[in-house]
């Protein structure tokens, strides 16, 4: 586990009544294990992942998979192609399952440090 886990959000999962629960989680920890210097807190009601700005958000009430969105995944370099959409700013990843996670894993870290690099 990531030493770079905020209590808070610590807190909110363990009230998180979701059948995505161990998914978001899951996600939750390959987004932190990207980079130490990610953070984590709860806005907008969910849990937000930052460094020198806001990365990404869960949206919690998805119940059919787990989905992030990447609040300038618009800018964000992504080759292997997990960010959907097609708007000017943002970006959402979704995970399907632990498979569909682990086979983006990499690409989703990928992201966090393009990030990380860009705001350094």
């Amino acid at each position: 586990m990531a030493g770079n886990r905020n209590p808070d959000v610590d807190a909110w999962l363990a009230a998180y009544d979701n059948p995505q629960k161990e998914l978001v989680q899951a996600v939750r920890e390959t987004i932190l294990g990207a980079d130490e210097r990610v953070t984590e807190a709860i806005k907008w009601q969910a849990p937000t992942f930052m460094f020198n700005g806001n990365i990404a958000s869960f949206y919690p009430k998805a119940k059919q998979h787990a989905s992030l969105m990447f609040h300038q995944g618009a800018q964000l370099p992504d080759p292997a192609g997990p960010l959907e959409g097609t708007g000017e700013t943002s970006r959402v990843a979704k995970f399907l399952d632990a498979d569909d996670l682990a086979a983006k894993s990499s690409a989703l870290q990928d992201i966090v440090r393009a990030w990380i690099e860009s705001k350094s």
